[in-house]
C-alpha cells in the first residue's frame, strides 16, 4: 500500500497535478482509522509549482458508509428479484441485476439518459396500480400482481410491492419497487386449479366444476326467469372395449364420445365428464320438456353407432335422463343444493331409461324419486337380510313329462320381509344386482340347494342322477371367482359338478360380455350343465341357439300359456322343440298350470315340465310329500299330480 501511494505521489508531482488518496492508520490501541489525504499544488505567477498545500481528515465514518453501500448493492445484485428506484419524475435512479434479467433495465444510478425498458415498466405499473396509491399521501404502499411483457417477449405475472416515499409536505421523493416473477408459480396454480375442476382425460369440466356452473345458472334463473335443464348420459360399450382390446382403447373411446357431445351441443352449453362412462350437459335457457327431449335425442344420436378406435370399430349406445329445474325447487333450496338435486334427478331419469331397454331418453318425474327412494330402502334392508336370517330357500321339482319322475330340483330364494311379508325374487332381485349383493346371495342359495339335494339323495327321496338347478345373473357370471366358488360349494355338499344346472337368460348369453363368456366356457369345461332360461322373453333368436354351449332350453310361460287352448301356438312350440332336439338340447316347459297343457306338451315332444300344476315351490318336507304322492300316482298309472 505504501509503495503504491509513493508511486502515485511521484506521478502527481511530475505532472504538477493534485494528489488525493485514502489510507488506513492503526492507532496504539489497535483501532484502525481511515484518513483522507489531499495535496494541491501552489503555483507562482508563471504557473510553476512552488509548493503543495495538503490536508488530512479522519474519514472513517464516510468510508464505512461507502463500504456498506457497496455491500448493499452486492446483496441487491445477488437477488433474482427486480429492485428498481425511480425519482419523482419517474426517471430511473437505481436498478439491480435482477431488474436487468427480468425487466431488461440496464441503466445504473446516476444515468441521465432515457431508459426505454425502465419507462415501459413504470408505465405498466402506473396503468395497473390503483391511482390513489400514486397520488394520495395517505397511501404509501401497495402490493399486488401486474402483467408485464419481459425482454424475451413472454407476458409475465409479476408480484409487485410499491413503496412511495414522500416528504413532510406529501410530495413524492421517489418510488421503490420490488418485483418478483410469479409466472411459473401462477401457471402451476392455474394448472392445479384446472386439474381440480377438469377431467384429465377429456379436458372437459368434472363434477365439481359442472355443479358450480349449474348453481350459477340456477342463481341467474331466479332473476332472469330462464329455464335450466340438466341431462345425464350413460353410454354403453366402454366395458366391452376395456375387457377386449384394453383400457388404452377405452380411454380413446371416452375422448371420442366427449368430442361428439361437444359438437352436438350449443356454444353456451356445458359438457362435463362425471366418471367412467357418465357425462352430463347443462342446457341453460331450456325449460320446455319438448325442447329438452329434442336436445337429449340429438345428444343420444351423436354418440350412438360406430366409433373408430385405432382402426377398430366399436359400437356404442346411450341412455339419457333429463331434469328440468322448477320454481318450487329454486324456492326450497339454495342454488348449490338445487344443482346437486337436479343432477341426481337427471341420473334417476337416466336409470329409468336404462330399465326400459336402453337407448332411450326419459324426463324426470316425482314418481321416479319415490321409486328410487324405495329401491334405496330395499337395498339397505337387503344387505341386512342375510345376517338377520330373513332369506330362505324353496324347491320346485322338474319332472319328466313321459315318466313323471323327478329329474331335477330348482332352488329358489325367498325373503321373509319384516314389513311386507314373503317376497319373491322379482321384488328384490334387480336391486340385488345393482348393489352387488346378488353375489353373496347367489353363493348362499347354491350352498343351501346343494345341501338339501344331498340330504334328499341320501334319504332315497330322489334318485342320484337328480340335478340341482340354480338361477344365475349376468352380474354373477361376470365375477372372475364365480366358477371357483360355485364348484367349491357343490363339492363341499358332496355333489358332482355334472349334477349342477345353471340357468341364465338368453339376454345374458347374447350380451357380448367377455367376462360372462369366460365363465360359461369354464363351467362347460367342468361339465356343469347350462340352461337357457325364459326362452322367448329376450331376443328369441333361434339362430343363436347353436352358438350356446347349453344342454337345456326352458320355454317361457308366454309360449306355454295358450298350449292346449290355442292350436295356432302349437307349431311354434313344436318347431322350437324340434330345433332344440336337433342341437342335443333338452326342453323344459315352465309355468305349466293345467293337465291340458301337460298333455299337449307331451304330444309336442317336450321333455320335462315345471310349474304349479306339477308342484308349487315348497320346502324339503313339502318336496318329500310330493315325491310320495307322485310315486303313488305313478303306481296307479296316473302321472304327476299337482301339489
Amino acid at each position: 500500500m505504501r509503495a503504491e501511494l509513493e508511486s502515485r505521489w511521484i506521478a502527481a508531482r511530475r505532472a504538477n497535478e493534485p494528489f488525493v488518496a485514502q489510507f488506513a492508520l492503526t492507532a496504539l490501541d489497535g483501532t484502525t482509522n481511515v484518513i483522507g489525504f489531499a495535496a494541491h499544488p501552489v503555483r507562482d505567477v508563471r504557473g510553476g509549482v512552488v509548493s503543495y498545500f495538503a490536508t488530512a481528515h479522519d474519514v472513517t465514518p464516510l468510508a464505512q458508509r461507502h463500504q456498506l453501500n457497496d455491500q448493499l448493492v452486492g446483496a441487491l445484485d445477488a437477488s433474482r428479484d427486480a429492485i428498481v428506484i425511480f425519482d419523482a419524475r419517474s426517471h430511473l435512479v437505481f436498478a439491480n441485476r435482477g431488474a436487468n434479467l427480468l425487466l431488461g433495465i440496464t441503466e445504473i444510478a446516476g444515468s441521465t439518459t432515457d431508459n426505454e425498458a425502465a419507462t415501459t415498466f413504470f408505465d405498466a405499473m402506473r396503468n395497473q396500480v390503483p391511482r390513489d396509491v400514486l397520488i394520495e399521501p395517505a397511501h404509501n404502499t401497495w402490493s399486488g400482481e401486474l402483467g408485464h411483457r419481459s425482454p424475451d417477449g413472454i407476458m409475465r405475472t409479476l408480484s409487485v410491492t410499491l413503496h412511495v416515499v414522500r416528504d413532510d409536505t406529501g410530495a413524492t421523493v421517489h418510488y421503490s419497487v420490488l418485483a418478483r416473477d410469479e409466472t411459473e408459480a401462477k401457471q402451476l396454480q392455474n394448472e392445479l386449479q384446472r386439474q381440480a375442476t377438469h377431467d384429465e382425460l377429456t379436458g372437459l369440466p368434472n363434477r365439481t366444476l359442472f355443479l358450480r356452473r349449474v348453481a350459477e345458472a340456477l342463481d341467474r334463473s331466479r332473476t332472469l326467469k330462464r329455464g335450466v335443464t340438466v341431462l345425464f348420459l350413460d353410454f354403453d360399450g366402454l366395458k366391452t372395449v376395456n375387457d377386449t382390446i384394453g383400457h388404452r382403447f377405452g380411454d380413446q373411446l371416452i375422448v371420442s364420445v366427449g368430442k361428439r357431445l361437444v359438437n352436438a351441443t350449443r356454444p353456451n352449453d356445458v359438457v362435463a365428464r362425471l366418471s367412467g362412462d357418465e357425462f352430463a350437459v347443462l342446457a341453460e335457457g331450456v325449460a320446455d320438456e319438448t325442447l329438452a327431449l329434442e336436445i337429449a335425442e340429438r345428444l343420444r344420436a351423436s354418440i350412438t353407432g360406430q366409433h373408430l378406435v385405432n382402426g377398430v370399430e366399436v359400437t356404442s349406445g346411450a341412455s339419457v335422463g333429463i331434469a328440468i329445474a322448477t320454481q318450487a325447487l329454486l324456492a326450497e333450496q339454495s342454488p348449490a343444493d338445487a344443482a346437486t338435486t337436479l343432477l341426481v334427478n337427471a341420473d334417476t331419469a337416466m336409470y329409468r331409461a336404462k330399465q326400459r331397454g336402453k337407448g332411450r331418453c326419459e324426463v324426470y318425474t316425482e314418481e321416479m324419486r319415490t321409486q328410487a327412494r324405495d329401491r334405496q330402502r330395499t337395498a339397505s334392508q337387503l344387505e341386512r337380510a342375510m345376517a338377520a336370517g330373513e332369506l330362505f330357500v324353496v324347491h320346485q321339482p322338474i319332472v319328466s313329462i313321459h315318466t313323471g319322475r323327478i329329474v331335477g330340483v330348482e332352488t329358489l330364494v325367498r325373503w321373509r320381509h319384516p314389513e311386507r311379508g314373503v317376497l319373491t325374487p322379482p321384488a328384490f332381485l334387480e336391486v340385488a344386482e345393482e348393489t352387488g349383493v346378488i353375489g353373496p346371495i347367489g353363493d348362499w342359495v347354491t350352498g343351501e340347494g346343494a345341501r338339501s339335494l344331498r340330504r334328499l339323495i341320501d334319504e332315497g327321496v330322489v334318485e342320484r342322477t337328480t340335478t340341482l338347478h340354480i338361477n344365475v345373473s349376468s352380474r354373477q357370471l361376470s365375477d372372475a371367482n364365480f366358477v371357483e366358488r360355485t364348484v367349491a360349494a357343490v363339492t363341499a355338499a358332496g355333489l358332482d359338478a355334472r349334477q349342477v344346472v345353471l340357468e341364465f337368460t338368453e339376454r345374458t348369453a347374447l350380451a357380448s360380455n367377455p367376462a360372462v363368456s369366460r365363465s360359461l366356457n369354464a363351467l362347460a369345461r367342468l361339465e356343469v350343465r347350462l340352461s337357457i332360461d325364459d326362452f322367448g322373453t329376450g331376443f328369441s333368436s333361434l339362430a343363436h341357439l347353436r352358438d350356446f354351449r347349453a344342454a337345456e332350453l326352458k320355454l317361457d310361460g308366454t309360449f306355454i300359456r295358450n298350449v292346449g287352448h290355442n292350436a295356432s301356438d302349437d307349431p311354434i312350440v313344436r318347431s322350437i322343440v324340434q330345433l332344440a332336439h336337433s342341437l342335443d338340447m333338452t326342453v323344459v316347459a315352465e309355468w305349466v298350470q293345467s293337465a291340458e297343457q301337460l298333455q299337449r306338451l307331451r304330444l309336442l315332444g317336450c321333455d320335462h315340465a315345471q310349474g304349479n300344476h306339477v308342484c308349487a315351490p315348497t320346502d324339503e318336507a313339502g318336496l318329500r310329500d310330493f315325491v310320495q304322492r307322485a310315486a303313488y300316482s305313478l303306481g296307479s298309472g296316473a302321472g304327476p299330480t299337482p301339489a
